[in-house]
């Protein structure tokens, strides 16, 4: 299939197969593929599956892969970046009473996973983009907390410039006599690790590259620990 540039990559059960031209992929890739499912019960699914030019780019896992210029990008989908921030903007909405260093801890471990999820594709635009949306409501949830004050003093008791870039959530705990602060993380401080690309003829079912992968693994584990990751990726 090389001579046609016919990839395969997959996660699950979700696919997506590349190839030189939208005919190749139609006519003759397409059919082996519904034959090889239907032989296991299986089948693609009309929703899901789709033939689209690199340069249109697609969906995929999250991520929008696209073609600009003959340069490959890969993104956070916009879909699921409006996901993340609507998610976050009623999670703060459903606590109008909680403790600043509370819905900090709260919030925190999801800012830090989905941030880790997205820190290997160009997302530093969009980790700014969202910083600023979480931004704009924390300020609202902040102002409907003092409803007597004005803007600035709600700003300095619930944010420090100082801090990181330009502001920072933050709030304190007060615990056997102890004050702790607490600040929200910010997606723009998470550092963006490009992905090394596998070696195409590479494949985990070959003994010959089992020190290939072994290597790669104790390398991302290493990334891995360089910041810290949470298991929640989304909320």
């Amino acid at each position: 299939m090389q001579q046609s540039q016919v990839n395969f990559i997959s996660y699950a059960d979700n696919f997506v197969v590349t190839g030189a031209s939208r005919e190749l992929l139609e006519n003759t890739i397409k059919p082996l593929i519904v034959s090889f499912l239907n032989e296991r019960g299986l089948e693609l699914s009309p929703e899901k599956t789709i033939t689209t030019s690199i340069s249109q780019g697609f969906d995929f896992l999250g991520f929008n892969i696209r073609k600009y210029r003959n340069k490959l990008l890969i993104k956070p989908s916009k879909a699921n970046v409006l996901t993340f921030i609507r998610n976050t903007r009623a999670l703060i909405k459903s606590h109008p009473t909680m403790a600043t260093s509370e819905l900090i801890r709260l919030l925190n471990p999801k800012l830090r996973g989905w941030g880790n999820y997205y820190r290997h594709s160009v997302a530093n635009q969009t980790f700014g983009y969202v910083d600023c949306q979480i931004f704009k409501t924390l300020q609202r949830w902040a102002k409907r907390r003092h409803p007597n004050k004005g803007a600035r003093w709600v700003t300095r008791k619930y944010f420090l410039p100082e801090y990181a870039r330009h502001w920072c959530f933050q709030g304190r705990s007060h615990f056997d006599g102890v004050t702790t602060s607490e600040y929200l993380t910010q997606l723009v401080t998470i550092p963006i690790k490009r992905h090394t690309k596998i070696r195409g003829e590479a494949t985990p079912y070959d003994p010959a590259f089992a020190s290939y992968w072994r290597s790669r693994k104790e390398n991302r584990d290493k990334s891995r620990n360089s910041w810290h990751i949470s298991p929640e990726t989304a909320l």
